[in-house]
């Protein structure tokens, strides 16, 4: 068997020795979400200040400009996660980022869908809510990208 075959071979090996659960709760896991939430916590500041300055500055409705700042700071986010969180992936750049913006499509459903529905229904803050509701959206993401995406889980 080739080296790359061998490698393949073992990585199937340990993901079946030890399933899904026992991965999300590695050393490995712990580090690479210790990475994501350093670099989730950049993209959500530029996430922020997108929203903040595009209802602030130019009246834009805070359902669209939480989505515009979303996809801007997602795109940052693949570059971290490509280059830092999960380095290491053997998927290549251009499909990796497709299969990122599918996700972060999944992503940005959770996140609008829940951001609609906190402001819609309670009178938080619609600041106070994008950040409650990115912590559930962003675990979700996390596990979806090491896992399917960069599969390195």
């Amino acid at each position: 068997m080739s080296g790359v075959g061998a490698a393949a071979a073992k990585v199937v090996a340990d993901h079946r020795k030890g399933g899904l659960i026992a991965r999300l709760f590695s050393r490995r896991a712990a580090a690479m979400l210790g990475r994501n939430t350093v670099a989730s916590c950049l993209a959500f500041a530029v996430s922020f200040s997108v929203l903040w300055v595009l209802v602030e500055r130019f009246a834009v409705g805070e359902v669209l400009a939480a989505t515009v700042g979303f996809v801007v700071a997602n795109s940052l986010h693949y570059l971290l996660g490509r280059t830092w969180i999960f380095r290491g992936t053997d998927r290549a750049v251009g499909k990796g980022y497709v299969y990122f913006l599918a996700t972060g499509g999944m992503g940005l459903a959770i996140t609008m869908g829940l951001y609609a529905l906190v402001l819609e229904y309670t009178a938080i803050n619609y600041l106070v809510a994008r950040v409650f509701v990115s912590v559930f959206a962003g675990l979700a993401m996390f596990t979806i990208n090491a896992t399917l995406n960069f599969r390195r889980l």
